[in-house]
């Protein structure tokens, strides 16, 4: 079996997309692999400031992290024959199998896992998982700051806490899940989207089995225009979901679907479409490339012309010479 995010576009699996792609909403993901001539030039220029870390530490394992996002961590392990003493983590994890076969063991529970499974582990809890003898094995590592997945289970369903007990999935659906958001953390994907994938994920629950019924949210109107004004306002700048949802009256699980089913985009993705809506107004009236990136935010010329192409299937300056 191939992991999912090994697989090229054409083969249904994970695909690529640039950054401020709309999580979730049905466009392919950009895969692990496209970072890394990103981040090689990158480090040959000296500029990783700000820049989320791949790192190789064995010719088999990378890891990623990133300072924006502090309260996760992911890790790729291919084709790998280490084996694991038991041991905890001080994060909730979650891991999944991509091929060979291997065994997970915490205290008297003895699970046999297959390409397409998932385990989820509490923070503290002691267990170890191992390839089978003189076999190697693929899998991934999530790795996620136990008070924040508490904090955000809790404004989904206080009533369903994290369960104190690790617990193995089959499910595909999961398996897939899982993978689609891994690709995207790996990729150059905006930090604001990898943010909202994650809020998703985990609100979602299907890490832990299946996910509780939940009603399809639904924005009042009034909460969506106090956002639409503040994403407006704030042209370039980040802001925190947290204060996006707060302004909508919800929690930032229900306030991602709510916002993704009324607009068709996350919050991140609808801020930068509204700079390049208004980019082709300023283009139109002759505004030069440099002073409209500097004007709506833009982090420089480079960024601007790729989120623009991305949107209008043309250059800014192409664009600006259509009408000359």
């Amino acid at each position: 079996m191939q992991p999912l995010w090994q697989q090229s576009p054409g083969s249904g699996g994970v695909g690529g997309t640039g950054g401020g792609s709309s999580v979730g909403a049905g466009a392919p993901l950009a895969g692990w692999f496209s970072v890394i001539p990103l981040l090689s030039r990158a480090a040959a220029g000296g500029n990783l400031a700000g820049v989320a870390v791949v790192a190789s530490i064995m010719s088999d394992t990378q890891f990623w992290r990133d300072p924006r996002l502090p309260y996760v961590e992911s890790r790729r392990a291919v084709h790998s024959r280490a084996c694991y003493a038991a041991h905890t983590h001080d994060t909730v994890s979650i891991g999944a199998v991509d091929s060979g076969g291997s065994v997970f063991t915490s205290g008297a529970l003895r699970r046999r896992l297959r390409p397409g499974s998932l385990v989820m582990v509490p923070a503290h809890c002691a267990h170890a998982c191992n390839p089978d003898a003189d076999a190697a094995w693929s899998y991934q590592m999530l790795h996620l700051d136990a008070g924040w997945v508490a904090a955000l289970l809790r404004e989904t369903a206080p009533e369903a806490p994290l369960p104190a007990q690790p617990c193995v999935s089959d499910a595909r659906t999961a398996y897939q899940r899982f993978c689609e958001l891994n690709a995207l953390l790996f990729s150059a994907a905006a930090p604001a989207d990898k943010e909202a994938a994650l809020v998703l994920y985990v609100g979602g629950r299907s890490w832990l089995g299946r996910p509780p019924r939940q009603a399809a949210p639904r924005l009042a109107p009034a909460g969506l225009r106090r956002v639409e004004a503040l994403l407006r306002e704030a042209r370039g700048q980040a802001l925190p979901l947290v204060e996006l949802a707060a302004l909508a009256g919800m929690n930032r699980y229900r306030f991602i679907r709510a916002f993704r089913a009324a607009t068709g985009m996350t919050p991140h993705a609808y801020q930068l479409d509204l700079r390049i809506v208004q980019a082709r107004r300023l283009l139109r009236d002759g505004q030069s490339l440099s002073r409209i990136a500097q004007d709506l935010g833009f982090a420089d010329q480079s960024h601007f012309q790729r989120a623009f192409k991305q949107r209008v299937a043309a250059t800014p300056g192409a664009y600006r010479r259509a009408g000359a």
